[in-house]
């Protein structure tokens, strides 16, 4: 892929705590600055921040997700909106094992998407503590990501 400037996302959460406990310990991403109401993460190279939002599960939780909608996407419900990362194989491998050994509940169990197509892929859907969904994918040949 060509190189990229990294993106910056600021979402809601309603747990620091658990949030730290999620995006550090699970996800095992690097935790950059924080104060006592917002951490930043070292996404690959990408800056999340999370912020903590009074009530932020109710405004982004499961019903916020409902309002939002779901598309559908390869005979699955993909929830919108969601972000994530664009993984090699390995990776994505390796992150669904951390994820399974910490009882992740997926929205979307890992699997591989458009099999024998130029945009094959693996890919994942799951919720961290706040109700932000994440998408999690790999694709056969990186240079298909737009085609």
């Amino acid at each position: 892929m060509d190189t990229r400037p990294p993106m910056h996302l600021a979402i809601p959460v309603d747990d620091l705590p658990r949030a730290r406990k999620f995006y550090g310990g699970v996800l095992g991403l690097r935790e950059g600055r924080s104060c006592d109401h917002w951490v930043d993460w070292d996404l690959h190279g990408h800056q999340l921040v999370t912020h903590l939002v009074r009530d932020a599960g109710a405004e982004v939780g499961a019903d916020a997700w409902a309002r939002g909608g779901f598309s559908h996407v390869d005979g699955h419900e993909v929830p919108v909106p969601h972000f994530g990362l664009l993984l090699s194989t390995e990776q994505f491998h390796d992150l669904a094992d951390r994820l399974r050994a910490a009882g992740t509940s997926f929205v979307i169990e890992p699997y591989r998407r458009y099999q024998g197509q130029p945009a094959e892929q693996w890919t994942m859907f799951l919720h961290d503590p706040a109700g932000n969904a994440l998408e999690f994918k790999a694709f056969r040949n990186e240079s298909q990501v737009f085609a």
